[in-house]
């Protein structure tokens, strides 16, 4: 079947360089079982679920001269052996050397003659540990009919569901000249409609509003945002490099609610006051000049509610809307407890803060929600001029229990938001089993230091919690 990409999801595909690929990457830290989790049994788990992502069996294909937007068609060479891959790390691994692999994996391009995903199985990792990093395009994943990978193949018990026999027969593809005689039709039967296709994403905007909830006050949404203008200078803003650094953090999410009931706030902001204070300390071991006005303004986009009842009946449903939230982080105020008084003002006067998407949500829907929900918190803040914030911050809510892949425990879960124009830095966070782990995405040149983030991380969460007490 022949579909073509909606304009957001070309110009993921288009606009995108070697220095900043547009994936969405997750790092899964799983138990080791007995018997190990082979390269076999991750190959057919994957394979089974397939039939609930078809995106993931299909790539793109250019129409000639750009007269229509690229299309999604099957890949009759699909050989799932290609994207699901496996890696080792000198036994025991350490988990800096798995970083240094995430970072390295992550800085290589996609095939785009190939369904545009990949899924590493890494072998070799200390404690009776194994790790399923996965990458997949960001023109693969919508929110709404597509999910990312991570989504599907998660399960809430560890005997996985049992699934009907997948029987998939790849449509015929078609020839350059079929697709130029379909985009010359369509040219034909609405000319200036594909005119406007062509020039801009916002057409998509307009003629799926079926698939929007909201399309004025996403419009005002969008408009408050704009009228935000340029970010303040920072030396998180700079050219990226090919290559990155990865790092990671995790704390408590009790601590995280004992500092919110203490301040009456929203874990959200404890969140954002944690990254503040850590930026500040950063920026100070840097000799960077910090006065008491200095901020970072950060892209923290919100899950919030659908105007409809959720449905959660099964994979492919709207699990949310995510919404553009622009916060400057006060990391001038030397005062852990004023910070976070700051950024929760803030986020009160932000007209979706009533409708927030809490874990106790998203543990009620099929699959596991946080590596779809970071993918459409980066197609938001793509949809913005990088220049109107200093760097990217995914906060996104998860299951509050244990979940199995493959019948194997998932301990850990880290996101890999990509870098974005000019943005050495951006940060995934996500909430799961009782913690929340910062997924620390940099620059390998410009941000050399960027290991010292997750100590900094725990000194600003430690002093938040000292004041509470």
């Amino acid at each position: 079947m022949v579909t073509r990409l909606s304009a957001s999801d070309a110009s993921f595909f288009r606009l995108e360089n070697s220095a900043t690929p547009m994936y969405v990457g997750s790092l899964s830290i799983l138990r080791k079982p007995r018997n190990g989790l082979s390269y076999e049994t991750l190959l057919a788990t994957v394979e089974r679920r397939l039939p609930q992502i078809p995106r993931y069996r299909q790539k793109v294909r250019e129409v000639r001269f750009g007269l229509a937007r690229p299309v999604w068609v099957d890949d009759r060479d699909f050989d799932i052996t290609y994207h699901i891959r496996r890696s080792a790390l000198p036994s025991p691994g350490s988990d800096a050397q798995l970083h240094d692999l995430v970072a390295r994996l992550g800085s290589r391009p996609l095939d785009k003659s190939r369904p545009l995903w990949e899924m590493y199985l890494v072998e070799g990792l200390a404690k009776n540990r194994v790790a399923i990093y996965t990458k997949t395009h960001q023109a693969l994943v919508n929110g709404m009919t597509a999910l990312e990978i991570g989504h599907v193949i998660a399960d809430r018990t560890p005997k996985p569901p049992e699934f009907g026999e997948d029987i998939w027969i790849p449509a015929r593809e078609p020839s350059d000249g079929q697709l130029l005689m379909g985009a010359l039709g369509e040219w034909i039967a609405r000319p200036t409609a594909q005119a406007a296709a062509v020039r801009s994403a916002v057409t998509e905007a307009v003629t799926n509003t079926s698939q929007l909830v909201d399309l004025g006050r996403r419009a005002a949404d969008v408009a408050r945002t704009v009228a935000r203008g340029t970010a303040p200078n920072s030396p998180l803003n700079t050219t990226v490099s090919r290559n990155r650094r990865f790092s990671v953090s995790s704390g408590s999410l009790e601590e995280f609610r004992v500092v919110r009931a203490r301040y009456d706030c929203d874990v959200n902001d404890v969140v954002l006051a944690v990254i503040a204070g850590a930026l500040r300390n950063w920026l100070l071991s840097r000799g960077e000049p910090v006065t008491a006005t200095t901020t970072v303004r950060a892209m923290a986009p919100m899950s919030v509610y659908p105007d409809a009842e959720l449905d959660s009946s099964g994979p492919g449903q709207a699990i949310s809307e995510v919404a553009p939230f622009l916060v400057d982080l006060p990391v001038g105020e030397a005062n852990a407890v004023v910070r976070l008084s700051q950024i929760a003002h803030t986020t009160e006067s932000h007209p979706t803060a009533t409708s927030l998407v809490d874990a106790r949500t998203i543990v009620t829907l099929s699959g596991f929600g946080p590596p779809t929900l970071h993918a459409m918190g980066i197609r938001v803040a793509t949809s913005f001029s990088a220049r109107q914030f200093n760097l990217l911050i995914t906060n996104v809510p998860g299951a509050q229990k244990q979940m199995y892949i493959a019948g194997t425990k998932l301990l850990e879960t880290y996101a890999v938001p990509p870098l974005l124009h000019n943005q050495v830095l951006a940060i995934g966070v996500t909430s799961y089993n009782g913690m929340l782990y910062f997924g620390i995405n940099a620059d390998r040149d410009a941000m050399s230091d960027v290991d010292m983030l997750p100590s900094l991380l725990r000194e600003s969460l430690d002093e938040l919690l000292e004041a509470a007490q």
